[in-house]
C-alpha cells in the first residue's frame, strides 16, 4: 500500500517529449487493436497474439513515462552566519566622550575597536566581513573566518584625516553594503546574514541621508550600536600621518570656536528601525555582550539543521522484464510460424 501511494510519473525525456511519445504508443496499440477486431479471421494472428502485441505497446508507452517511487529523505545541513561590521572613521569618532564596559572617557573610535573584539568572540564559528566608512566607504576585509584578521583591522583603525574630511555620510556604506550583502546571498543562499553598524549617528553632510530600508532584503539581523555621549566633546585635528592627533581642535565656522560633537541616537534609532533590526547605546556598563546581541547571537551560530530531500526511484525495470517475456513468446511464436509455412 505504501508502495501505491508513493507511486507517480517522472518522465525521462520530460514531460513534453515524454508525453507526446507515450500518446503515440498509446494510439498505435488502439490502431493494432482496430486493425486486428476488422481483419478478424483473414490475418493469421489469433486473438492471443493481438492481446500480446498490444500489451507490448501498452507497456512501452508506461516505459516512457517512467514509473517512479517518492520517498522523502532527512539530510542534516549546516547554517552558517555571516558577520557584516561597518565602522564610522569619520573625524568625529576621535572624540574621546564614550565609554565601554568598565571603561570611560575613551574616544568613541576605541569603544568601537572593543566592541569589534567582543563580535568576534560572541560568533566563534562565524565569518567576518569589515567595512570602514567616513567621507567614502571600503570593504577593508572581504568575507573570512579568520578572526586574527579582524582583530588586526580592528587594531588599525583610524579617524580619517581632518584635510580629507567633506562632512559626516552617515548613507556612505549603503552603497558597497547593498553589494556585497547580495553577493554573499547568492554565494551561500542557506547562511545568516548579520549586519553590526557602529556610529556616533552624526550627520554634517548637507545632502539628505538615504535611507538603509534597502539592506533589509538581504540579512537576516542588524544592529545599530551609537558611541559617544548626548553631552559630546571637541573634535580633535587628525593629520595625515598615520592618524595622529595634531595640535587643536575641529572649530566651528560659524562661531570660530572648538565645535561640539554630541551622539545622536535619534538618527541610529531610526537607522535600526529602516532594517528592522535593533539599536544599542554602548556606554561604560554596557558592552554587546548584553542586550539584543545576548540574545541573538545564541541563536545564529553555526547550527545544524534537518533539511527534507525528495528522492525519486524509477521502477522501469519490472516493466522491461515483463516486456521481453512478451518478446521472446512473440519470437518463438514467429519462428514456429515460419518453420511451418516452409
Amino acid at each position: 500500500m505504501n508502495i501505491l501511494k508513493s507511486l507517480t510519473f517522472e518522465p525521462a525525456l520530460g514531460w513534453v517529449a515524454g508525453g507526446l511519445l507515450s500518446g503515440l504508443l498509446l494510439l498505435l496499440a488502439i490502431a493494432l487493436v482496430i486493425h486486428g477486431l476488422r481483419k478478424g479471421r483473414d490475418t493469421d494472428a489469433d486473438r492471443w497474439a493481438l492481446a500480446r502485441r498490444t500489451a507490448m505497446v501498452l507497456i512501452l508507452a508506461l516505459m516512457v513515462l517512467t514509473p517512479s517511487t517518492v520517498s522523502k529523505t532527512t539530510n542534516k545541513a549546516v547554517n552558517a552566519t555571516d558577520v557584516f561590521i561597518a565602522v564610522d572613521v569619520t573625524g568625529s569618532m576621535a572624540v574621546k566622550d564614550a565609554g565601554y564596559g568598565t571603561q570611560e572617557g575613551m574616544s568613541r573610535l576605541e569603544a568601537a575597536k572593543a566592541a569589534v573584539r567582543d563580535l568576534v568572540d560572541i560568533y566563534p564559528d562565524a565569518s567576518f566581513s569589515a567595512l570602514s566608512f567616513g567621507a567614502s566607504a571600503s570593504v577593508d576585509l572581504p568575507l573570512t573566518p579568520d578572526v586574527r584578521a579582524v582583530d588586526n583591522w580592528a587594531r588599525g583603525l583610524a579617524t580619517e584625516p581632518t584635510s580629507r574630511s567633506s562632512g559626516s555620510s552617515l548613507d556612505a556604506p549603503l552603497d558597497r553594503l547593498t553589494l556585497a550583502l547580495k553577493q554573499t546571498r547568492d554565494r551561500h543562499p542557506n547562511d545568516r546574514i548579520l549586519l553590526y553598524l557602529i556610529s556616533d549617528g552624526e550627520q554634517t553632510s548637507r545632502d539628505e541621508r538615504r535611507s538603509f530600508s534597502v539592506l533589509r532584503e538581504g540579512l537576516d539581523e542588524a544592529f545599530v550600536l551609537g558611541t559617544g555621549s548626548a553631552k559630546g566633546g571637541t573634535v580633535p585635528l587628525t593629520s595625515d600621518v598615520g592618524g595622529s592627533d595634531a595640535e587643536g581642535w575641529v572649530k566651528d565656522p560659524q562661531t570660530g570656536q572648538p565645535g561640539i560633537s554630541a551622539m545622536d541616537p535619534d538618527t541610529l534609532k531610526a537607522m535600526a528601525d529602516e532594517m528592522s533590526g535593533h539599536y544599542q547605546a554602548l556606554a561604560k556598563g554596557v558592552t554587546v555582550r548584553e542586550g539584543a546581541t545576548a540574545s541573538v547571537s545564541k541563536r545564529y551560530r553555526v547550527t545544524t539543521v534537518d533539511q527534507v530531500r525528495r528522492h525519486v526511484t524509477p521502477l522501469v525495470w519490472p516493466l522491461a522484464l515483463v516486456e521481453l517475456v512478451l518478446i521472446l513468446v512473440e519470437a518463438g511464436q514467429w519462428v514456429r510460424t515460419s518453420r511451418r509455412l516452409l
